[in-house]
């Protein structure tokens, strides 16, 4: 017989334990990284400010063989002039409209809400 057969019975253990420990590190490395985001934002302070809605964006996760899923997010523009986007729901997508003013409320990277204003800011 061949002595190459010794080789794979050695060789595919180990590229099995490889793939599993990258794919455990993936999860583990995206779970401290969701808590840690979620720590900082519990931590920050819950800001409201006069923003406007400068844009907005969908972002598809997953189809073909998986279920697909929709993430929603919004570009404002606040006082200072900085810009932020933020994850929002799929209602609160729904309901904003590019140019709507008024105040945003939000804690770190988390929205929170939008209060529209039918009056112009006077800045």
């Amino acid at each position: 017989m061949y002595g190459g057969g010794d080789f794979i019975f050695q060789a595919v253990p180990i590229f099995i334990g490889i793939i599993f420990v990258i794919v455990i590190s993936f999860i583990l490395f995206s779970a401290v990284k969701g808590v840690t985001q979620w720590s900082q934002n519990n931590q920050s302070p819950t800001l409201n400010v006069w923003a406007k809605v400068l844009g907005k964006r969908t972002a598809v996760k997953g189809g073909g063989e998986s279920r697909a899923y929709s993430h929603y997010y919004i570009t404002f523009e606040v006082e200072s002039g900085d810009r932020v986007e933020l994850k929002v729901k799929d209602t609160d997508y729904g309901m904003l409209v590019e140019g709507d003013e008024g105040e945003l409320t939000f804690q770190g990277t988390r929205y929170l809400a939008f209060e529209r204003s039918h009056l112009k800011a006077q800045r």
